[in-house]
């Protein structure tokens, strides 16, 4: 029996099966499983993912997800088929990977939380100096496309329609969702905004 391997130093592949067997065509195929386990604690412990996403620093995996099969067990019994695991939904401000915190979410519900972390720059979220106008701009991204919010004479106010239109679009999604733990934690992300606590968020 293969002795388990380290991954990105906290890891354990402990997998009793080939996760990247060769298939027919000859390419091989990564198991979708490990696939998201080996992102997962790429995410938390692999210093070069922290160098290009610093937003992951501090962030962990429970100690049982450290090993594959566990996490795979759990990840069997989820509804993960096009989605993306996200730690931030149920639990807003969560640094922590688990069972009790992490559901599987559509790309553009994640997307959509994840532009509330986006990076500030000069100005606050939603914000951007407009050369042509001399105005400062207000756009909000929805669908993967951004809408323009109308232009304003000082980046408060312009962020103050920035957090109203996001506090809509997180409250429309949430009233989409089936899942009540979701709802509940896409129904927090807004009032967080909407009270102005923001802070940076990873998936």
């Amino acid at each position: 029996m293969k002795k388990p391997r380290k991954v990105f130093g906290a890891g354990i592949n402990d997998a009793d099966y080939v996760v990247s067997p060769t298939g027919p065509d000859g390419k091989q195929v990564l198991c979708p499983y490990y696939n998201t386990w080996k992102g997962t604690i790429e995410r938390a412990y692999s210093p070069k993912h922290h160098d290009r996403r610093p937003t992951y620093i501090g962030v962990t995996v429970c100690e049982e997800w450290h090993s594959f099969m566990t996490f795979r067990a759990w990840m069997m019994t989820q509804d993960w088929q096009g989605k993306q695991l996200d730690k931030d939904i149920i639990a807003p401000g969560n640094k922590v990977y688990s069972p009790d915190t992490c559901v599987f979410v559509s790309p553009a519900l994640n997307t959509l939380l994840l532009d509330c972390g986006a990076a500030r720059g000069e100005y606050p979220i939603g914000v951007y100096w407009n050369k042509q106008t001399r105005k400062f701009r207000a756009r909000v991204s929805t669908a993967g496309r951004d809408k323009h919010l109308g232009y304003f004479t000082c980046p408060h106010e312009a962020h103050m329609a920035w957090r109203k239109a996001k506090v809509r679009l997180i409250r429309e999604a949430a009233r989409e969702q089936d899942d009540p733990r979701v709802y509940a934690g896409l129904m927090r992300h807004a009032a967080r905004i909407e009270r102005g606590e923001l802070t940076e968020n990873a998936a």
